[in-house]
């Protein structure tokens, strides 16, 4: 019985019949070459196929490419040459009975190709605002670099569109339809949406024109109407035809809103198309990027499709974060016809299938932690934190051990769980060594400041709890405890250090490390606070509130165990959440970073946003600041000016790691063989955890 009913039921689209409501957006995955589809994107996209999706839609094509493209690497529709590995690609797809849908694109003003190789780039109006760029301050050279990759560091120029152009513009869209349906594709979509050509045509926020291209919603429809009255002549009546649109912008001035939106579908809808896929975008990325174009609040974008819906008669397409519970709403209350789901489909290519065997439980969670889209900025692939999979499919299958052995894993976080679960999955006899009564390790404690970490955590358990891993909760490994159990491989995944600041006053008692203070937020060894706290703590304990981070996030805004004004030492990933969950239970913080940059190795979308949360609640953020001495009310540091200054602080945390795989060496010297991953290794967090697991389990 499926879990989710109406989302796992067919569906249709023109004459397209779909064994589900759950499409695949289209997510650039940068593997095409020189405008060719490649064997590497064809497993990405069979693979989802494979696994139940109902409609994949490719990532963005250019229909003029390299004219109006943003990126060598994206596939091309400009000339017959490219049909033929896009029948391939379809042909894949369809042998495995999944149904593909290219998506086409003229880029307009992000074209970085365009800029690349000194095209202008074009535009309904040639605008003069400034883009708020105060983010890359915490972004690395390499990265400012990266950023740079596809216009070469050009700065881009602009044109604003002809009529010439236009019609230009409109016979490039169909030619390329021609050429995707004569390669055997389902369906086609245009895209109209994320501040891209057709998408700036129908803002009022960049389309400042006073002719026939701009003013009112009729026209600044116009340009979109006319591409799908081109392509539906090019194609037939009876080929699918499915229009992007934004139906809100997070800016610029003046941008689209849902109303907005509601009354350019119907003009699209009257020309012809077959369904509305309602996203959103955010005019600049550096601030707003987790707004749109990929939000980082589930169904961020319902309302949108809702209101486009209420306005159409042809099927609309939800998109925005929509988990599998919030998509089966949205489709019961009839507010959309099917659901795009992108990033839950890169960590898990078989979510559709899972959903419709009734195993959800079963589907490896997206955390929302963008490591994917990220390599996008930098024109690369997207890795993704939790499927080590993601764009080399082949990583996936599991080979069967000639000869199976038996593996002891120390640790019962994210790499030690997967590692043992890997390694289970290839026929080795795995024993796994936890020393807390739970599995999860840190990320039980970054939970609490980062919610979508406990999906993983959830789902790590789950399959454990299936597999033929012998779990051994509330077991300290030793030398002598491993050995007792002949392995023929010790893996070690005991994670990293917290240590306390080498610094003086560091031993005070208002100092904690990141172990202290995840052991006292978790229950987890003894809390260094007052008569009272420690008695509600302990509390807490013996009821197991403090097992449930739900719980604990929620009364930890009405009181915690820490004092009015905090200093957070360390400014990376940890030390940045902490912060700002800190800022948010009314304290007072001050973050302190001894380097340029905060918030790393965040991916850049979701640091330059919890870096704007965390200005945002008030938090101070002091770079290139260096720790002197901690006393019993303040913290002495140092500028970057050699100033130094006092700061106030009640409690002081320091959110240091450092590689924690100490027991690896007496392992070795015991003769054992012994592999080290995730932050016992190098701390590398989820992402690193996932990685070097799946490293480790194919070797042995």
């Amino acid at each position: 019985m499926p879990d989710h009913p109406t989302l796992t039921s067919p569906g249709r689209i023109n004459s397209l019949v779909l064994p589900n409501r759950i499409v695949m957006p289209a997510m650039d995955m940068n593997l095409s070459d020189g405008g060719h589809v490649t064997e590497r994107e064809i497993a990405h996209y069979v693979a989802r196929a494979a696994g139940g999706t109902g409609l994949v839609i490719m990532g963005t094509g250019a229909v003029a490419w390299p004219v109006g493209a943003t990126s060598p690497h994206q596939p091309a529709y400009s000339d017959d040459r490219y049909v033929e590995s896009l029948a391939v690609l379809v042909d894949a797809v369809h042998a495995v009975g999944g149904r593909i849908c290219p998506q086409l694109c003229h880029h307009g003003k992000t074209a970085g190709v365009d800029t690349a190789e000194g095209r202008p780039l074009l535009v309904p109006s040639v605008l003069h605002d400034e883009l708020d760029l105060t983010a890359l301050q915490d972004c690395t050279m390499d990265e400012l670099m990266g950023l740079a990759t596809v216009t070469q560091g050009k700065k881009p120029t602009y044109r604003e569109a002809t009529d010439e152009d236009l019609a230009w513009a409109v016979e490039a869209f169909a030619d390329a339809a021609g050429r995707v349906q004569a390669a055997g594709a389902d369906a086609l979509e245009i895209h109209a949406a994320h501040g891209y050509l057709l998408s700036t045509f129908l803002s009022p926020g960049y389309n400042r024109r006073t002719d026939a291209w701009g003013g009112s919603v009729e026209n600044r429809a116009r340009l979109v109407c006319e591409v799908v009255q081109a392509v539906r002549a090019r194609v037939g009546p009876d080929f699918p035809v499915i229009v992007r649109i934004n139906g809100h912008e997070y800016g610029p001035d003046g941008g689209v809103t849902a109303a907005d939106a509601a009354l350019q579908a119907r003009c699209i809808e009257a020309a012809s198309a077959d369904a509305i896929h309602v996203s959103a975008n955010a005019h600049n990325a550096f601030a707003d990027f987790t707004k749109g174009s990929l939000p980082a609040t589930v169904a961020q974008y319902r309302e949108f499709a809702r209101t486009v819906k209420a306005a159409v008669g042809i099927p609309v397409i939800a998109v925005g974060r929509l988990v599998p519970e919030q998509a089966e709403a949205a489709l019961v209350a009839g507010e959309c016809d099917f659901v795009a789901m992108g990033r839950q489909q890169l960590a898990d290519p078989d979510l559709a299938g899972k959903l419709a065997r009734g195993d959800a439980a079963a589907v490896r969670p997206c955390i929302n932690c963008y490591v994917c889209v990220e390599q996008n900025f930098f024109d690369g692939t997207p890795r993704c934190a939790v499927n080590p999979a993601l764009g080399h499919e082949e990583r996936a299958a599991v080979v069967p051990a000639t000869t199976p052995k038996r593996v002891v894993v120390v640790g019962g976080g994210p790499a030690g769980c997967e590692v043992a679960r890997r390694a289970a999955l290839a026929g080795h006899h795995v024993t796994l060594l936890e020393r807390s009564h739970r599995l999860g390790g840190t990320v039980r404690f970054s939970e609490l400041t980062t919610p979508d970490n406990g999906r993983i955590v959830r789902w790590l358990d789950h399959e454990l709890g299936r597999s033929t891993v012998d779990v051994r909760l509330g077991t300290e490994a030793s030398v002598a405890t491993v050995t007792a159990l002949s392995p023929d491989v010790v893996v070690v995944a005991t994670g990293a250090h917290r240590p306390r600041p080498t610094v003086p006053g560091a031993d005070l008692p208002h100092v904690r490390s990141g172990d202290e203070m995840k052991a006292m937020i978790t229950g987890e060894g003894d809390a260094k606070v007052g008569f009272a706290a420690r008695a509600a703590l302990t509390v807490g304990r013996a009821l197991r509130i403090t097992d449930d981070a739900d719980r604990v996030r929620s009364l930890s805004k009405r009181w915690m165990p820490v004092g009015r004004r905090v200093v957070v030492l360390g400014g990376s990933l940890v030390g940045l959440e902490l912060a700002e969950f800190l800022a948010e239970r009314g304290r007072t913080v001050t973050l302190v970073e001894p380097g340029p940059q905060v918030g790393l190795p965040m991916a850049m979308p979701r640091r330059w946003t919890a870096v704007g949360q965390a200005r945002t609640l008030g938090v101070e953020v002091l770079r290139n600041t260096e720790v002197i001495e901690i006393r019993p009310d303040v913290v002495v540091v140092r500028g970057p000016e050699g100033d130094e200054r006092s700061i106030p602080a009640t409690d002081v945390v320091a959110a240091l790691a450092a590689p924690g795989g100490d027991l690896a060496e007496p392992l070795r010297a015991a003769g054992l063989d012994v592999r080290v991953i995730g932050d016992a290794a190098a701390v590398g967090y989820i992402d690193g955890a996932f990685h070097t697991a799946w490293d480790v389990a194919a070797t042995l």
